[in-house]
Formats: C-alpha cells, sequence, structure tokens
C-alpha cells in the first residue's frame, strides 16, 4: 500500500510540475491525485464501517475481517496530499524520487504523526550535513526520547486498564465511575500522544533532522481557539490550510460576485458571521472529527470542537475584552486563569466522552452517568485520586518537553521559554544521569504489549 501510494502521488507530482502552462489539465490532474488518494483512505478506513452499518457482509468480494488498516494511512496520506497541492501551486518543487520517498516514508513519523510539510523537510533532506554523524543531535534527540518514553510507559500505559473497563459498560457507570472514565482517558490520552510525539521528535532529531513542534500542553489552554492550536498542531496546520482556508476564500469570492461586504465589520453582522467564521469553522472541524475514524461519534467529536471554536470566535467579535482601568490583585488574576483553563479542560472532557466510547449511545450513556443518572457509584481509592493528582500536577505546574529542552531548539514552531532555570537541558554528567535513570525506568516498566492510541487514526 505505501509503495503504491509513493510510486502514484510521485508521477501525479511529475506531472503536475510539467503542466504549470496548462491550467485546466493541471487542475483536473490534481484533482484525479487527491481522488484517488481519498478513495483508497476510505475504503480501508472507512468502507467497513459503513458496509458493517447497512448491514453488507463484504466488500466487493472481500469479506469485513481481510480488510487490514495499513499502519499510518492517514499520515502519509495526508503528507502526500498537501504535497500535490503545494505543487499545483509553485510551493514545492519536485524532487528525485528517493528524496520524494525519504520524505513520506522517514520512519519516526510514520504511526501516528506529525504530519509533516514538504518546505520544512526537503531542504533538510537536500542538505549534505544531515548525513554526518552529529554527538549533538544525538545526545538531544536522545533526552527527547528518553522523556517521550517515560510519559508513554510510566504514566499513560498504567492508566490504559482502568480505561477500557470504565468505557466498556457505560449503561452501569455512576457519577464517580464516568468521571474517572473520561479524566483518566484525558490523561491517558495527553501522555500517550505527548509521549509519541517527543519520541518522534527525539529520534528524528538523532538523525540530525528536527520536525515540528506537534504537542505543546494543550491543557494549559485558556480558549478553544488556543487549545487547537496546542493540540495534534500539524493537523490543525493542514486542515487550516488545505480545507478551512479554501472553503473560506470560496465564500468570499461568493460574496464578492453578489455584492456583499468582506470586512471585519461585516463579519460582525450575523449573516456575515455564518458565512465568514462558523460555517468554514463547524464544516473543517467535522471533517477533522470524521478523519479520526468512521463512527457518528467522531462526527459528533468533530462538531462539538467546531461549536465550541466558533463559540470562542463569537466572544471575540461580539464582547471584545476592554483593558481594566484598576489591575486585578494577582489572587484575583489567578483565579481567574484557572477558571479559563478549567473551562476549556470540561468542555474537552465532554467532546472526549465521543471520542473514546463505541458509540455514540455509548457516549451518551456515559454523559448521563456523569450527570449523576446512574447515582454516585463506587468511591475512587485514595491511591487513584493520589495518582491523579500527581498527573494533573505535572500538566499544569510542570514545564513541557520542548521548555526543558529549550536551549537546544528543539522542534520547528515557536518555543516557550522554560520559567524554571534550573530545569533546562543540558549536555552534562548529571543530565546525563537523570536521563539514564529515566531510561532504565522507562525499560523496566515495558511489559506485554501496548499500542499508541493514534496509531488508529
Amino acid at each position: 500500500m505505501l509503495v503504491g501510494s509513493i510510486a502514484f502521488n510521485y508521477i501525479v507530482g511529475v506531472m503536475l510540475a510539467r503542466m504549470e502552462q496548462h491550467p485546466r489539465a493541471q487542475n483536473l490532474t490534481l484533482f484525479t491525485g487527491i481522488t484517488v488518494d481519498i478513495a483508497a483512505l476510505f475504503y480501508f478506513k472507512y468502507a467497513v464501517g459503513l458496509a458493517n452499518f447497512f448491514g453488507f457482509q463484504s466488500l466487493a468480494g472481500t469479506p469485513f475481517w481481510e480488510i487490514v488498516l495499513p499502519l499510518g494511512i492517514s499520515f502519509f496520506t495526508f503528507t502526500q496530499i498537501g504535497y500535490l497541492i503545494d505543487v499545483k501551486q509553485g510551493v514545492a518543487k519536485t524532487r528525485d524520487l528517493l528524496s520524494y520517498t525519504l520524505f513520506v516514508t522517514f520512519f519516526p513519523h510514520l504511526i501516528a504523526g506529525p504530519i509533516l510539510h514538504n518546505r520544512e523537510m526537503m531542504p533538510q533532506f537536500a542538505d549534505a550535513n544531515t548525513y554526518r554523524f552529529n554527538k549533538s543531535n544525538l545526545a538531544v534527540g536522545l533526552a527527547i526520547f528518553t522523556i517521550g518514553l517515560v510519559k508513554k510507559v510510566v504514566l499513560a500505559d498504567p492508566l490504559a486498564a482502568d480505561v477500557a473497563m470504565n468505557f466498556a459498560h457505560p449503561e452501569v457507570a455512576g457519577f464517580t465511575t464516568a468521571w474517572y472514565a473520561v479524566v483518566g482517558y484525558s490523561l491517558q490520552l495527553y501522555f500517550d500522544f505527548s509521549g509519541y510525539s517527543d519520541m518522534a521528535i527525539g529520534l528524528a532529531r538523532m538523525f540530525n533532522v528536527r520536525f515540528p513542534l506537534n504537542f505543546n500542553s494543550p491543557y494549559k489552554s485558556t480558549t478553544m481557539i488556543d487549545y487547537w492550536q496546542r493540540f495534534h498542531i500539524t493537523l490543525t496546520r493542514f486542515i487550516t490550510m488545505y480545507i478551512f482556508s479554501p472553503i473560506a476564500l470560496s465564500v468570499t469570492r461568493w460574496r464578492d460576485r453578489n455584492g456583499y461586504d468582506n470586512s471585519r465589520r461585516a463579519s460582525a453582522k450575523p449573516g456575515g458571521f455564518v458565512s465568514l467564521i462558523a460555517g468554514p469553522t463547524l464544516i473543517t472541524m467535522a471533517l477533522a472529527g470524521v478523519w479520526h475514524g468512521a463512527g457518528s461519534q467522531y462526527f459528533i467529536f468533530g462538531v462539538l470542537h467546531g461549536t465550541y471554536i466558533t463559540v470562542n470566535h463569537a466572544a471575540r467579535v461580539y464582547f471584545p475584552q476592554k483593558k481594566k482601568i484598576h489591575p486585578q490583585s494577582l489572587l484575583q488574576s489567578t483565579l481567574f486563569h484557572a477558571g479559563k483553563v478549567l473551562s476549556v479542560y470540561i468542555a474537552a472532557l465532554i467532546a472526549f466522552a465521543f471520542f473514546r466510547a463505541e458509540s455514540t449511545g455509548a457516549a451518551l450513556r456515559l454523559l448521563m452517568g456523569m450527570s449523576g443518572e446512574n447515582g454516585f457509584g463506587l468511591p475512587i481509592p485514595r491511591t487513584t485520586l493520589l495518582h491523579l493528582g500527581i498527573l494533573f500536577i505535572v500538566i499544569w505546574f510542570a514545564p513541557n518537553t520542548q521548555q526543558i529542552m529549550s536551549n537546544y531548539e528543539p522542534a520547528l514552531g515557536r518555543i516557550t521559554l522554560n520559567p524554571y532555570n534550573f530545569l533546562n537541558w543540558a549536555p552534562s554528567i548529571h543530565w546525563g544521569m537523570i536521563a539514564g535513570f529515566l531510561m532504565l525506568i522507562g525499560i523496566l516498566a515495558l511489559g506485554g504489549t501496548t499500542e499508541f492510541l493514534y496509531f488508529q487514526f
């Protein structure tokens, strides 16, 4: 599947580059290329679910159980669709087949991202220094990888069994059990995806390649717009560039042709807000939700987040923050900031109920349990509460991996400086001992078979 996809998209890319003087043929070629890519993605990722829904036993004579989802199909498909669009727009230049294959198949990102962009990666692969041993990059990459490994196997994996058990029977989940299920999953996903992102960035850095930042403490967000600028950053960038922007541009051109105003003042009017902001946002996030899976629960997950972002935009447009004449006290500002962070987190929790549940019905039953419909439920053990409390302290008060490594440009993108200077990593003996100790803990914590949660997307 991967070899065929690379061969097909490379040929389409070459054809697009040669058709620069023939825009109609170029547009048709681009449309064909994207259609084939999406058709392959649809067959492996969505057709089984839809056929199951309509009661079919097989697809084109192939039984359901013989259709296996190719590893990382969403990531290498999206990477190549972006490449084709950029070649058509003249942003990307075609390279030789070996360079293109390296761009698509560079192994650290294949399982769960990040979604790579050609303008970031191709110049690095064309640089001769990338293929020379660099002990500094090896040290930085190994440190980042170690932190990611500990996040995955020490912080995320121990939550997996309880989360799976609590989501398995949502119809009987009481108040405490339902909340523990969703909160536990939010923490498992956080450290699982954060750990994977660190490991991918660290592995790439060992090979002198810098990956884009893909995860940046999303639970510290104070708005939903900020949340999606921190959570799965490269997916947000992809859907903004290739879905939201084209939709918004088409709407703007339609309004121009029909004599409508497209100024900022127009977006504050109900019709302008719906067509220029709300509509493109909801469509984009609904598609982002469906990208994660074929079930209706993923569609609802996307629509929920689209609604959150739309409300966030509406608040900015209709209720802009005014400068306060009297500055708040430290306590007031801290409580206000904490309230915003907590409200964003709770909104994300509601959406996570759909994201993790087996079906929309199961998610709704779990939400009913969270509302107390099934009674109070069993008390949560103190050790479990202590465990969750420690994880929240790490999430909300500790610096993230990029901040710890901020002196060494750990990833492409804007890196926030570490507020704690004593936690800035450096190539020294004591940091080497810490990294070695963490690596030992990570290796000892490995046991059985575990999977990255995002591999299935």
